[in-house]
Order: structure tokens, then sequence, then C-alpha cells
């Protein structure tokens, strides 16, 4: 049987080995924040950031940061149909009404037109997710975002090194969140990151990150509000510290397997990969063959092609708004189309030449089929 290709797995070396290593042995007492203060300090200069707060899952930045701007029960949060279910937890959990409206079909992010559409009264803010390392329409974003006096909020949680017209993903709405879960470009584990240039923003989403503790209370065990416990681990963040020092090598090899699969897949009729408009780059997170409607190929068919070759492919989120616990929204048509034709392919960092032809050569049987 042919070896097993996983669709990722982190890039793991001596240097963030030797970090935990230091952590978990000395990491206590006066230095239990050292790396977790070094690892925000790194992430920010990454970023272009000024304020950031590790925290213990992308889910849990998200969460907080809403929670900050006051969102609340009866308002609405619009974002896109076509997400994994994290970005939509922490609206429902706080007892908001997430509003899913549909995708673009190039880029299979949120749709500018359809997030201004579905504006109301209740509308708190808009979500704009990078997909899969592709980017939002930041300006025309940004642009309704002012035009209504609604906050923008991104979840980069997928977009580590993508950048938008010279600007990092995650750095341009009222807060970012990033996600350093064991699949990502960036990894501590588990984790996450909320980053702010906003600093009253910062100050409330660092008390809600400590029990509601506010920084400058001099009273031991005085919480100023009821707060949350999602802060991360020196261990974590040890881990993190040697990953933002690779940061830059961990993005462009990512770069240069979406690269191999461009160049393998050119000239394919009816497929389509993520997108890089100019003005932007994207972080390559998660490489994607969406197939033309016209093709024929159905999700069921592409993950079995892939797993008769023993090859982890991943299929394309569902949309929201078909899930159990929501409200089905088929006029979000592009959402509810391209997940029924499209696979995510393999892309960890130390993938090989012939691995990488392995995954290219089932999208092509297929596409010729």
């Amino acid at each position: 049987m042919k070896s097993r290709i996983l669709y990722t797995k982190p890039s793991i070396t001596e240097l963030e080995v030797r970090y935990a290593t230091d952590a978990a042995a000395n990491g206590w007492g006066e230095r239990c924040y050292e790396y977790i203060d070094r690892f925000e300090r790194a992430f920010c200069e990454h970023l272009g950031a000024k304020h950031a707060i590790a925290t213990s899952s992308c889910t849990g930045a998200l969460h907080m940061g809403l929670a900050a701007l006051g969102v609340g029960p009866s308002d609405e949060v619009i974002m896109a149909d076509t997400n994994w279910i994290a970005s939509a937890a922490p609206i429902v959990q706080l007892g908001a009404k997430p509003v899913f409206v549909d995708i673009l079909p190039d880029s299979w992010c949120i749709s500018p037109a359809a997030a201004e559409a579905a504006i109301t009264l209740r509308t708190k803010a808009i979500l704009a997710v990078h997909l899969y390392g592709n980017l939002c329409d930041m300006d025309a974003l940004l642009a309704i975002g002012q035009r209504h006096g609604i906050p923008v909020i991104e979840d980069a949680a997928e977009a580590i090194g993508s950048q938008y017209q010279g600007r990092r993903a995650g750095s341009m709405g009222a807060f970012g969140c990033f996600s350093f879960h064991g699949t990502k470009t960036l990894t501590t584990g588990e984790g996450g990151m909320f980053v702010t240039k906003d600093a009253a923003l910062y100050e409330r989403v660092l008390t809600l990150s400590n029990h509601g503790r506010a920084r400058g209370q001099t009273k031991q065990f005085w919480p100023n509000v009821v707060g949350y416990k999602y802060k991360m681990s020196n261990l974590q963040a040890a881990i993190g510290c040697g990953q933002v020092e690779r940061i830059e090598a961990l993005i462009a090899r990512k770069r240069e397997i979406m690269q191999a699969y461009r160049q393998q897949l050119a000239g394919l009729p009816g497929v389509q990969l993520n997108p890089e408009p100019p003005g932007t780059v994207i972080g390559a997170w998660m490489p994607t063959v969406v197939f033309d409607g016209a093709s024929g190929v159905k999700r069921e068919a592409l993950r079995q092609a892939f797993a008769d070759e023993n090859v982890d492919a991943r299929v394309f989120f569902h949309p929201l708004s078909s899930l159990p616990m929501f409200e089905d929204c088929p006029v979000n048509r592009h959402a509810w189309a391209i997940p029924g034709r499209a696979i995510n392919l393999p892309s960890y960092h130390d993938m090989t030449v012939e691995e990488i032809a392995r995954v290219a050569a089932v999208v092509q049987r297929l596409a010729k089929a």
C-alpha cells in the first residue's frame, strides 16, 4: 500500500523543543509569564499590531473581542455562510444571532454586497473570515462599516502570512484573532491570539481574559466584572516563540507548496485553486480545489478518489445554515453549491516533491475523466 499523505501536520524543530524544555523546567514563579509576554511582543512585531493577548484558542479570542464590543442578546453579527462553526459559536454563546450571507464565487469569502444588504438596526458587527488563507475584500468591508458605523472584525485563524494591499490579515479591523492549532502554519498545539490597535478595547479584553480582574486593580483576587479563562500557558507560548522566529520560513514553505500545485494543475479545464488577486499575498494555509459545476465532479467522488490513493484530503466547509442548529438559507447559492464540488489538498511543510505529485495526479485524473 502507498504511504499515507496527511493533510497537515506541524513543523517542529530543536528550537521549539529547547524553548519548551526551558519553560517546563524553569518557567514558573517569577518566570511564569516570560514566554507569553515574549510571544505576544514578537507576534505584534510580525503583524504590525499595537496590542496582542495570547489566548487558549482563536475561538476564545473572538468570544472576548465580541463581548468587549458589547455584542449580546438581540444583536446580530453578519458573517459568511461558508465557515467553520468556531466563527459562529461565540456569537450564539453571547446570545446574539449570526446572520449568514453568501460568499464570492472566486475567493469563497464574504460578499461585501450581501453583507451590506443584510444590515439592520440590530447589526452589531461584520465578521470577515479569511477562509483557507484567502483574503476578504477588506477595502469594501471597511467602507461599509464606516458608512453604517459598524465595526468590522477579522477572523484570521487561517490567514497567517496573508497580506492585503500591504497590510497583514488580522491587522485591519476593529480587532483580529488567530489560531495556533496543530494544523495551522504557526502552532502552539492549541492556542490563539487577540490583536487590536484600539488601546481601550485591548484593556477591556485583557480584563475579560483574566477572570475580569483589571490590570490596575490593587485588591488581590478582586474581579471588576465576570470574565473568562482563555489564557495561553507559558509552555505553549514557548513553542510559539520558536515558531514566530521561523515564521517567514514557515509561510514561504506554504507558498512554495501552493505554487507547486498551481504549476501541476495549470490548464486543467474547470478547476480553480485559491485566488491571489493583484495587491494581495496569500499565506496559502490550505490549498483548495474547486471544480466547475459543469464538470459533474461531486464531493463523495472526490473523497473516494483521494482515499483510494491513501491521501488524507479534507472536505470544504458545509454552509453553516445547513447545520441542524441553524435555519436553512439556500438563497446563499454559492455557499451551498461550492462545497459539493471542492476539496482541501494536503500541504504540510515537509511534503516531498513526489507526494505533491501524487496529490496533483488525483485532481488531474478527475478533471480529465
